[in-house]
């Protein structure tokens, strides 16, 4: 209850850091791949590239908020770091239901590498990632072969894979919150397990890295201890990181991070850390 009051609690200093002390340097190229408004990605050219590591992220917000342009402060900070950076939207629920939501992170996928070919660029050493809800969705495109198979996607580029704070196990002891959201997302009488993570991962050699709290005060840090037990099943290589900031609630680690540089937020730097050594 008290790591759930502080998440509540960090929404105003997070906004207003946001708002107020984030430095814009790097306008994104947008680029849409359907008809509905959040049906988009946003791609962040570094100034000075120092690798030809592309990182593609899937933004969280519990499936129902969130896009590319509220989230621009993570490609302006990936990208002073010197990474091209992708972030992908998709459509939200309650209005739309799952499996909307893969089937736009799937598409969105594979146009934003048949973009980044068009410029020229090399597809072939992209680091996937995702906070919360796009945790959830980007670990089901890198470890579900149905479901790349089902929207017929390329993850052959894919080297590397980090989840942050992400739902990849449903919980029956999982806290209200949760249990809300993911009501929301699906249709009564879904069948939830063919959404789960942990049930749809099948045997890969993309290493992962998945960041948890115990402090989260909204998920569990089972959900990632179930996820690599599930890893370590099939033979898939698995590192649990676990937050050691101070500012170590759900919204803070999963997102709010990218306010820091990697010097000022441990998470931001190992983050990074497994980016540069994948």
């Amino acid at each position: 209850m008290i790591d759930f009051i502080r998440e509540n609690l960090s929404y105003y200093p997070m906004y207003y850091r946001m708002l107020f002390k984030t430095k814009k340097e790097i306008v994104p190229e947008r680029v849409d791949y359907g008809s509905d408004k959040d049906q988009y990605f946003y791609y962040y050219e570094p100034k000075t590239p120092v690798s030809d590591k592309i990182i593609v992220w899937v933004h969280g917000g519990g499936w129902n908020a969130g896009n590319p342009k509220f989230f621009d402060f993570v490609g302006q900070n990936i990208a002073r770091e010197g990474y091209r950076f992708v972030s992908l939207g998709y459509r939200l629920s309650p209005k739309n239901k799952y499996p909307v939501q893969i089937e736009d992170t799937c598409a969105a996928f594979n146009a934003a590498v048949k973009h980044l070919k068009g410029k020229g660029i090399d597809t072939s050493r992209i680091i996937l990632s995702g906070p919360s809800a796009g945790a959830h969705l980007s670990s089901i495109l890198c470890y579900s072969r149905k479901v790349q198979q089902e929207y017929n996607v390329d993850i052959s580029g894919v080297i590397g894979y980090i989840g942050v704070g992400g739902p990849f196990s449903f919980r029956e002891s999982q806290g209200m919150t949760i249990k809300m959201l993911l009501g929301m997302l699906f249709e009564k009488g879904y069948d939830r397990v063919q959404a789960e993570p942990v049930s749809l991962m099948e045997s890969s050699s993309i290493p992962m890295l998945l960041i948890q709290s115990r402090h989260d005060g909204l998920l569990e840090f089972e959900c990632a201890e179930d996820f690599a037990r599930k890893a370590e099943a099939v033979g898939n290589k698995c590192s649990i990181y676990e937050v050691e900031d101070k500012r170590n609630t759900h919204s803070w680690y999963t997102a709010g991070c990218f306010l820091f540089g990697r010097s000022e937020d441990k998470t931001v730097d190992r983050f990074l850390s497994f980016v540069e050594n994948s």
